[in-house]
């Protein structure tokens, strides 16, 4: 069986990495199709060792398409997903346009496959907020292990998640500081390059922000309701990957040995964790890799039960492309979907 698939928003830092991944891992396509909007019609795009002219979203046919990956954003997905779900194509969307609506699955294969069987409700699958995605794979077998209670994390994100925009502005600036030119703050809300910006999209009434928000929400979506959490999440000056400084507290007791042992056979983990100089991930080297990195686990005597971590995750794959095509994959490993009938 090989099926139809549409990339939409097939320019941005995600598109692009959704027809590497798709190619990298041979996903089973008969037709690769790049869609985005009417200013980028008739760009190149890679798709292995093809090329690709990218064709206009609101002129593309549907009908004979059985899979759209969707990273256009929120007000895109919004206008589009249903349309073509209607036209009986799985839409699986990057956004979080439908993430918190209980007619759509919000996915992370490793977590909560199970859920993906909802998707015939709207023919949407969501794919989680990028901070999101590495945190649950990395909670997800110790919470199975030893029932987590309440999680407070940090993030560290990188640039990328605002877009090739964010990664133009962390470039320029960076020249500008050493070539002693005035530094132009256009994406961000204060200067990234040689900085920190506790604030990530708009702020919310309680005082958190909404990417704060969204990582609470999400986890309790994809894996348990009664998790307390807490996010203060927080820009950095690095291009690629997201890190987070994660603190659990569980019901069970649970020893740092232990949960080293768990999350090396986990699905999607992998544990780089040697009390040395250098025995641990940094986003640089999470980069390109389809790894959630787990390191510097320990136990935290403040609280009963408690374990502090660091993970890390190549933002643009896990975090957003990567997860996208697993959930395409899942679709089909579980006989979910059947290409659509096509001419001889």
């Amino acid at each position: 069986m090989s099926f139809k698939v549409a990339v939409v928003g097939a320019t941005g830092n995600v598109g692009r990495e959704m027809l590497n991944i798709l190619d990298e891992r041979g996903f089973p396509v008969s037709e690769v199709v790049a869609l985005a909007s009417r200013r980028s019609q008739g760009t190149e795009v890679s798709f292995g060792d093809r090329t690709l002219k990218v064709r206009t979203l609101d002129q593309h046919d549907f009908s004979d398409t059985d899979i759209c990956v969707m990273s256009a954003g929120g007000n895109v997905s919004k206008e589009w997903s249903p349309k073509i779900g209607k036209q009986g194509c799985v839409v699986i969307d990057n956004s979080s346009a439908f993430r918190y609506d209980q007619d759509v699955p919000l996915i992370v294969p490793e977590v909560n496959p199970d859920a993906i069987s909802l998707f015939t409700r709207k023919n949407i699958i969501a794919n989680p907020n990028c901070s999101t995605a590495q945190l649950v794979v990395a909670l997800k077998p110790l919470h199975d292990a030893a029932t987590i209670k309440r999680v407070v994390v940090a993030t560290y994100q990188s640039v990328s998640g605002a877009g090739k925009e964010g990664m133009d502005e962390l470039f320029t600036q960076t020249r500008a500081v050493f070539v002693a030119d005035g530094v132009d703050v256009k994406k961000f809300t204060k200067r990234i390059a040689f900085n920190v910006i506790p604030h990530i999209d708009v702020f919310l009434d309680d005082g958190f922000t909404k990417e704060e928000w969204k990582m609470v929400a999400e986890t309790k979506k994809m894996l348990d309701p009664k998790i307390k959490l807490t996010a203060t999440c927080v820009r950095v000056p690095v291009f690629i990957g997201h890190s987070e400084a994660v603190n659990i507290e569980f019901e069970k007791p649970i020893t740092a040995d232990e949960a080293r042992d768990i999350l090396r056979e986990a699905p999607g983990c992998q544990v780089l964790d040697k009390r040395e100089d250098g025995g641990y991930i940094t986003p640089l080297e999470s980069a390109g890799e389809d790894a959630t990195f787990i390191s510097r686990i320990r136990e935290d005597s403040t609280v009963d039960n408690g374990l502090s971590m660091w993970v890390v995750s190549d933002n643009l794959r896990k975090g957003a492309a990567l997860n996208a095509v697993q959930i395409a994959e899942l679709l089909v490993e579980r006989g979910l979907i059947q290409p659509k009938k096509k001419a001889a």
